[in-house]
């Protein structure tokens, strides 16, 4: 879609529902608005039922972690418009402490994407009739995706041949946490590697 049009679709949006949009940007030929998170809800309705807009399907939910930020999160919705062949992201900052509305009233599709955010995330969602874990154990402690958890997790899984039972232990790991450089082979490492001692000694 060419990016005047993009520009004019922001444009009509922003002049409708100045309340709701905080800005709006157009990059790689793709429509972003920034929302204020008390009018969410409000604006998704209205771009899914402006004669201009008509955002009906529900693409995705995700969102991003920014832990230096006091409104730590991105939550991001992707809308796509087949009636008018727009695509259009919404992007809302929240803090950690805040409840983002739930938009299944309006899209029931999301459910599963507003699960998958506060299983991923911890981002929790007001009005959601039925917010558990969806990809992870329902014991499962701390949020995967967000970036002050450890890479290597709390506890391992494993199936006890003598208990018969799944169990949950502190992780153990085989070998040394590797830790990668990414340095160019071509420059070489600063440090001695394993068995360079060999080589030096003949």
């Amino acid at each position: 879609m060419p990016e005047t049009a993009l520009q004019d679709l922001a444009a009509a949006i922003e002049m409708k529902r100045a309340d709701a949009v905080l800005a709006s940007s157009v990059a790689f030929g793709e429509l972003t608005l920034t929302v204020a998170l008390p009018h969410l809800e409000s604006l998704i309705e209205f771009l899914r039922d402006d004669p201009a807009c008509r955002f009906s399907s529900l693409v995705d939910i995700t969102a991003i972690d920014h832990p230096e930020r006091p409104a730590r999160f991105d939550v991001v919705y992707h809308f796509l418009s087949m009636y008018r062949n727009h695509r259009i992201r919404l992007k809302v900052a929240v803090r950690e402490e805040d409840m983002v509305p739930s938009i299944i009233g309006l899209h029931p599709s999301a459910n599963w994407f507003e699960r998958e955010v506060f299983d991923m995330f911890g981002i929790l969602f007001s009005g959601h009739p039925d917010l558990r874990r969806i990809l992870t154990d329902y014991g499962f402690r701390g949020h995967p995706l967000r970036k002050d958890f450890p890479t290597t997790g709390y506890v391992e899984v494993r199936y006890d041949e003598a208990r018969k039972r799944v169990v949950y232990e502190p992780v153990k790991l085989v070998q040394e946490y590797r830790q990668f450089d990414f340095m160019s082979p071509w420059e070489g490492a600063e440090y001695i590697l394993p068995g360079d001692q060999k080589a030096g000694a003949k």
